[in-house]
């Protein structure tokens, strides 16, 4: 009976144990004067996005990283003009803050792993 009842502690106390799973929290913002019709973000081995991002407003998206490699930010403006812009590289079990600000000149990005300032 003793057995069985620490047997039921340790599964109980199992969950709390701290399981955590990497993310990146990431948040695509227009700092244009016009509405963005079209935004997608690239990043290994999948991709997020949003249509008509308004000017001043926010996008955010939460995702795990899995393999290797680079994002890239492609949007169409109001003019219905295509760009892209290189961003940061990630590799498995990366996690932090991923700030991406589209501005009138070049689209701006800032990664802050998880632990830092």
């Amino acid at each position: 009976m003793r057995f069985f009842l620490h047997l039921a502690l340790v599964a109980c106390l199992f969950p709390a144990a701290g399981c955590h799973s990497a993310y990146v929290e990431a948040t695509v913002t227009n700092h244009t004067a016009k509405t963005i019709p079209l935004v997608e973000v690239d990043y290994p081995s999948a991709s997020f996005g949003t249509q008509n991002l308004a000017p001043g407003t926010s996008f955010h998206y939460r995702f795990k990283v899995l393999g290797t490699g680079a994002t890239k930010l492609l949007f169409t403006d109001a003019q219905h003009q295509d760009h892209s812009a290189a961003g940061p590289s990630f590799k498995e079990g990366d996690e932090g803050r991923l700030q991406i600000d589209i501005n009138p000149g070049d689209p701006q990005w800032n990664f802050q792993p998880a632990g830092h300032s």
